[in-house]
């Protein structure tokens, strides 16, 4: 992880709303502007990728190198422990560094784990900033209490209103889907969508709007976190059997 503020109290329980927050002794959690890290990405952010379109040599690569830590890596560092800041559930991040291949020069990422396979994603390129909310690379336990989640009225029409509502504010559902039904549940089954998944991502771009370039980005995103949520809060429920 890459922090600089004190250490923060450890994740609490699931509201019951099912948002994934830990209010301070006040109240809600918040992070006085202040106090940001968060000063947006710069202009010549852009310009950097820019330079790293293709297939550079290692050279090249190399040359930017600098330039890319300050102008892009370091403010979605900076990002993440303002998000933490205001909800220590997203305390637990990691921004990718430098890998060999040009693909990992051109995206800046960064996760928020939530619990176990499931996380907050958000990617700095070229075309924005996206986020998105994952459940996947999951263990055989994992996705067996997946599907008797599923399989269960109650629980299984949450996950479909969830899903919807997503769907609704123009976030993309995808996920690695079996062709047949699980064994054990026919192919009638009224939520078979969900059965088929083997992992779900919840995925959309914020864009290249101006807030980016300016601390108020952090509300921006903070408010994309909280979207994803319910989602979230659900998967850590019932795949995990809480957060971490």
């Amino acid at each position: 992880m890459f922090k600089d503020h004190a250490e923060l109290p450890a994740s609490g329980a699931l509201a019951a709303d099912g948002k994934l927050t830990v209010p301070h002794a006040s109240g809600e959690a918040r992070v006085s502007p202040m106090r940001r890290r968060f000063t947006g990405w710069p202009e010549q952010a852009f310009d950097v990728l820019l330079y790293l379109q293709g297939e550079p040599s290692r050279r090249e690569r190399e040359a930017h190198r600098k330039g890319r830590e300050h102008l892009v890596r370091k403010p979605m560092i900076a990002l993440f422990n303002d998000l933490a800041d205001m909800n220590p559930a997203y305390d637990d991040f990691s921004v990718w560094g430098f890998r060999k291949t040009s693909w990992w020069w051109q995206h800046q990422g960064g996760v928020i784990r939530i619990a176990r396979n499931v996380e907050i994603g958000l990617r700095f390129d070229l075309d924005g900033l996206r986020i998105q909310g994952a459940w996947w690379y999951p263990d055989p336990d994992q996705l067996a209490c997946f599907r008797t989640a599923v399989d269960d009225e109650e629980r299984g029409g949450e996950l479909t209103r969830i899903v919807e509502s997503l769907q609704d504010a123009q976030y993309e559902i995808t996920g690695d889907i079996m062709k047949r039904p699980p064994r054990g549940y026919s192919a009638d089954h009224p939520r078979l969508p969900l059965l088929l998944r083997r992992s779900l991502i919840a995925a959309r771009p914020l864009g290249c709007e101006d807030w980016l370039h300016h601390p108020d980005g952090v509300d921006h995103v903070h408010q994309a976190c909280k979207e994803l949520d319910p989602l979230l809060a659900w998967l850590a429920d019932q795949v995990n059997g809480g957060p971490r």
